[in-house]
């Protein structure tokens, strides 16, 4: 109680700092549960204290965040062929990894944050909790070479124009997280894109590119030496043999064959493949959903019928079979790319998702199909769930009106003759047992 009543004590006056006072409240009901929250789900049409609901949001991605950052460091010094086994080069794997992730995860939030501290100072009303997902969302689905300049301008431009335009959070139609990464796509498409921005430490993934290490990995440097380990060699290249091509792009070009041909399915499975940072984990992804499932805050609906979709659409395409990347086995999909990743934290988004339960099927399952097609079909970019998700958040409202209008239209409607005829029978049925008592 002491500290609570120092820190109201320190609240800054809300009419001559505003700001202050903004900055102030977001972290005061960070600290401390509000005396009132609305009970119930997330929707367009509430305002409610959710900070608590995304920091469970926020928890089920750290295994991902774990692994992520290792994983840039392994990548890393797979391309100059040291180190294979994945634990060798435990410190310095562990160190590059977070030299690079850090950089885009302070970013991020300083980018994003400042953005809806500013807007909530702006419009006088408390920190809204929302970019607490978003901001832990973003760096997991980026590229670890990914230039500092452009996250930003995303990050800008997904909060302002996703986001605060619609009235902030609750408001938006789009995952947010997710706007950031289409406007990197379409705006700057080489640097989240090919096989050269899935290895940080490099200014080019080719071979023989000399490794590219700063101050930070030279501080390191020192500190190792003091320990008497290995340190950071300036001067070695990438190997010849190195291409840094995802098991996706290589699916999509020669097949499945071709995959496992360079990665086992086991690498597949856990994670010690090139990608976004944190969507080639499977098991620490699993993890993840199980403990939305199990607190309730994400839909075992929509990602079930996900899951459907995209096996559904998988069997049409082996039975097909008109292109090397047809051919892959459905299940296998599952493995490659950002599926599960998309499925838990990107699909079942309350904000943006169906809302109803009829609706959340429709939604899941048309993602799945959907996003799979765009996979196959974009001789672009070998991947489908981003723009998949962010076609049906557009739609999801639509989704709920027509399952909303059949449920009305079947409640209102007058009972059949048959119907009729059965409710009388029982009635009189009904009617007699009671004159026999």
């Amino acid at each position: 109680m002491g500290l609570l009543n120092f820190i109201k004590k320190i609240e800054p006056d809300k009419k001559k700092s505003p700001f202050l006072h903004t900055l102030y409240d977001g972290f005061f009901t960070f600290a401390y549960a509000p005396n009132t929250v609305t009970k119930g789900g997330v929707h367009i049409r509430d305002g409610m204290d959710l900070k608590r609901t995304m920091v469970f949001v926020v928890l089920a991605m750290q295994l991902c965040y774990l692994f992520g950052t290792y994983n840039i460091g392994h990548q890393h010094f797979d391309a100059l062929g040291l180190y294979p086994g994945f634990l060798e080069g435990f410190h310095l794997k562990l160190v590059h990894g977070l030299i690079k992730m850090l950089p885009i995860f302070i970013w991020t939030h300083i980018v994003g944050l400042g953005i809806e501290f500013w807007f909530a100072a702006k419009k006088g009303h408390p920190i809204e909790e929302g970019f607490l997902v978003s901001g832990a969302l973003i760096p997991l689905i980026m590229p670890p070479d990914i230039p500092i300049w452009i996250l930003c301008v995303a990050v800008a431009f997904a909060v302002i124009l996703g986001k605060e335009a619609f009235g902030g959070t609750g408001m938006n139609i789009w995952n947010v997280a997710l706007l950031a990464r289409v406007f990197i796509f379409f705006a700057y498409p080489t640097s989240i894109s090919g096989d050269e921005v899935w290895v940080g430490g490099f200014d080019k993934v080719v071979p023989g590119a000399v490794v590219d290490y700063g101050w930070a990995h030279s501080l390191f440097n020192t500190i190792f030496g003091w320990m008497g380990l290995s340190g950071f060699e300036s001067g070695l290249s990438i190997h010849d043999a190195y291409s840094g091509a995802t098991p996706l792009a290589i699916a999509s070009k020669e097949g499945w064959s071709a995959v496992t041909e360079q990665f086992s399915i086991a690498q597949m499975w856990w994670g010690a493949i090139p990608g976004s940072i944190g969507e080639t984990c499977k098991p620490f992804i699993i993890i993840g959903a199980i403990i939305l499932l199990v607190t309730r805050i994400a839909s075992w609906r929509i990602m079930f019928s996900m899951v459907l979709g995209c096996a559904f659409m998988g069997m049409i395409f082996n039975a097909w079979d008109a292109t090397p990347f047809m051919s892959v086995p459905w299940y296998y999909h599952f493995y490659m790319g950002s599926f599960l990743f998309a499925m838990a934290f990107m699909a079942t988004d309350p904000v943006t998702a169906a809302s109803t339960n009829t609706g959340k099927w429709i939604y899941g399952f048309m993602i799945g199909v959907i996003g799979l097609l765009i996979r196959v079909f974009n001789p672009a970019y070998p991947e489908g769930w981003m723009l998949a998700i962010l076609f049906l958040n557009t739609f999801a409202p639509l989704i709920d009106h027509y399952v909303l209008e059949a449920n009305m239209k079947r409640r209102s409607a007058p009972p059949s003759p048959a119907l009729g005829m059965a409710g009388a029978t029982q009635s009189v049925q009904l009617e007699k047992t009671n004159s026999h008592a």
